[in-house]
């Protein structure tokens, strides 16, 4: 437990919490995001937690009256990196209450939060930021991308040489009657796919939740499942939204997550959702840099897209995550690294890497290239490259050279891709 000062505020307290205090935590991360009252008393009914085990992983601030005043939580999250499954901290719950903003209440959760996660042996943490100016002065990096994207069913037509090697089943179902083979196929593909995070149970219910309450206009949550051979290899969840005039439909259909593992898995999925009888126009929630449906489709210039930033990604301890990434070509650099709240990244560090990993070691002899560890985390994931910092000043190249080498030894060509907020 530790106790902070703020301006004008007194003194608060950064402690955990327990289940009976879970209320007051969501009522200050709903106030908030904004969030409507029926949804914080929804959420707090359910009670996330059947034990301790959970609840140990949030922090709160609370003031010299005893009243939460912030509140942050992490996820024990087996997440794929370049190198990977690695154990990732999924950072969620961030908030504090209206009247105690800037006054540092949020850094002090922050830092709490960082050295616990070190202690803990958690070398990585990642986040959705809901704004994006917050979480870089905490050592976040914008590491990946993700595509929100529509089509009108009038223009989505697929190319004619496609992959039709086999006659694969597909299967409409209420997706609790076919979890178990929803589960193995995004279990097979978060293997391969970068950015991924593996689901125990807890998460698939979440997913799959569907109460009418939380619909909204939209209908229940339907799955779309292909089969080749009889073995599931794809699968598409999705609601669509009823629209009617005098003219007749402008229904929806709204994708909120299509996995496949084979190209006539994708091929199917596709077919089934642009062909649905009364839908005008198919919107997909989240999409991979590296899609399939933009080669798939004829034109695929009336696919309507807008990137969104997704993953932010903070390097907790700076020489295991080094050490344990993969990287393109061998390399050799020395970094600077600063750190402001986790001292024990800051520092000269040494890093001799081939394409297996890398070696990491504190150096005190001259550095080719200073950077923030933020800078680090947003080329973590090989999407991001740095040549952008430092074009913009914002990192400093001591050997000329150093940033285009290491940009390339970082490079994934395969965008990582979460899908899932957190």
């Amino acid at each position: 437990m530790t106790t902070e000062t703020g301006p004008q505020l007194g003194a608060w307290t950064v402690r955990g919490t327990d289940r009976d205090e879970y209320p007051d935590v969501l009522s200050v991360v709903m106030e908030a995001l904004l969030a409507p009252e029926e949804a914080e008393q929804a959420l707090a009914q359910r009670r996330p937690f059947a034990d301790a085990q959970g609840y140990d992983r949030i922090l709160v601030a609370t003031d010299d009256t005893h009243q939460v005043i912030g509140t942050t939580r992490s996820l024990p999250l087996g997440m794929t990196l370049p190198g990977g499954v690695r154990r990732v901290a999924g950072v969620t719950g961030v908030g504090v209450w209206p009247t105690h903003r800037r006054r540092g209440v949020l850094t002090a959760l922050m830092r709490r939060q960082l050295a616990d996660l070190r202690a803990a042996g958690e070398s990585y943490a990642a986040l959705w930021a809901s704004e994006g100016s917050i979480y870089g002065r905490f050592g976040y990096g914008p590491a990946t991308s993700e595509i929100e994207a529509g089509i009108d069913t009038a223009h989505a037509e697929l190319q004619t040489k496609i992959p039709r090697d086999l006659a694969p089943m597909v299967r409409l179902a209420r997706p609790t009657d076919v979890r178990t083979d929803l589960e193995t196929v995004f279990s097979r593909a978060a293997e391969e796919e970068l950015g991924r995070f593996r689901r125990d149970a807890s998460w698939w219910d979440r997913v799959l939740r569907d109460p009418p309450e939380q619909r909204g206009d939209r209908g229940p949550l339907r799955a779309v499942l292909v089969y080749e051979d009889d073995a599931p290899m794809g699968y598409a969840l999705y609601r669509t939204l009823k629209k009617w005039d005098r003219t007749g439909s402008h229904s929806e259909l709204v994708v909120q997550e299509i996995v496949a593992t084979t190209a006539t898995a994708h091929v199917s999925l596709y077919e089934h959702l642009f062909s649905r009888d009364l839908i005008t126009r198919v919107v997909f929630d989240h999409l991979p840099h590296d899609t399939p449906l933009l080669w798939l489709l004829a034109d695929r210039k009336r696919l309507a897209r807008t990137l969104f930033e997704s993953l932010w990604l903070r390097l907790v301890d700076v020489p295991t995550a080094l050490s344990e990434r993969t990287y393109a070509t061998p390399f050799e650099v020395r970094l600077e690294v600063s750190d402001r709240y986790a001292p024990w990244n800051a520092g000269r560090w040494h890093v001799k890497a081939d394409t297996e990993g890398a070696r990491v070691q504190a150096t005190d002899q001259a550095c080719d290239l200073s950077l923030d560890v933020s800078h680090l985390g947003a080329a973590y994931l090989g999407q991001e490259p740095l040549l952008g910092a430092l074009r913009a000043g914002l990192i400093t190249e001591h050997t000329p050279g150093t940033v285009a080498r290491l940009d390339t030894a970082l490079h994934r060509p395969d965008p990582a891709f979460c899908g899932v907020v957190f």
